[in-house]
């Protein structure tokens, strides 16, 4: 494949073979990144488990210090009494009734749901709306819940859960091209710490295998998994 001039700049700023500190990844990244939008650094961390196994399943939750950048979109689907605590918390969307109708229309203009335990048996019909998005609630990444105000300021402020793919790896956004190194740096670690309080004691050998971060343009800058 034909690399471009932009793409070729961006790699002559880099050495490819080369493992970096967390800083000097997050500050490559910055360097190479040339689009003309505020671009996405996300970190893809390749962890030794059989994702096949459910005792090897890696999936939490993290709260990113200094935010994800992204202006989430949240629905609170909660009963009419909870309605006002939603909004004054900060919801996009809130309601019940209308908003899963509007979901089985294929209405999926959000980025997270927010709901109460009791009305969970009601989604269980947009299930295959939801599930393939990675909208539906789950009580363990704290979007089933009855404390709806602190759920969305959590998910605000930068909260976001994460889980290991088929292929043994977690990808997450840890910041913005716009955020400077500190901060970037400051969300990797943070979401890197928690991946290793989540090891599974069934996982052998090694668990961090490769640490990987870049701009949604740019190209991916090796982090030294020995650092942790």
């Amino acid at each position: 494949m034909k690399l471009t001039k932009k793409r070729k700049k961006a790699l002559e700023k880099l050495d490819a073979l080369k493992y970096y500190n967390v800083e000097d990844a997050c500050g490559i990244v910055k360097k190479v990144a040339n689009s003309n939008f505020d671009e996405s650094v996300d970190l893809a961390v390749r962890l030794g488990v059989d994702p096949k196994k459910a005792n090897q399943m890696v999936r939490g939750v993290v709260t990113l210090p200094n935010g994800t950048g992204k202006d989430v979109k949240v629905l609170a689907l909660v009963t009419a009494d909870k309605v006002e605590e939603a909004k004054k918390a900060g919801a996009d969307y809130f309601g019940l009734e209308e908003y899963i109708d509007k979901i089985k229309s294929g209405w999926t203009e959000i980025d997270v749901i927010i709901t109460m335990p009791s009305i969970m048996g009601k989604l269980g019909p947009l299930g295959r709306v939801l599930g393939p998005r990675g909208l539906m609630p789950n009580p363990k990444t704290g979007t089933v819940t009855n404390e709806i105000a602190k759920a969305i300021s959590e998910i605000k402020a930068g909260k976001i859960d994460f889980k290991v793919d088929k292929s043994g790896i977690v990808h997450a956004p840890v910041g913005k091209v716009s955020f400077d190194v500190k901060k970037i740096a400051g969300n990797t670690n943070e979401l890197i710490q928690t991946l290793l309080k989540l090891k599974p004691s069934s996982s052998k050998g090694v668990y961090l295998k490769s640490i990987t971060i870049s701009s949604t343009m740019g190209p991916g800058v090796s982090i030294d998994t020995k650092i942790f």
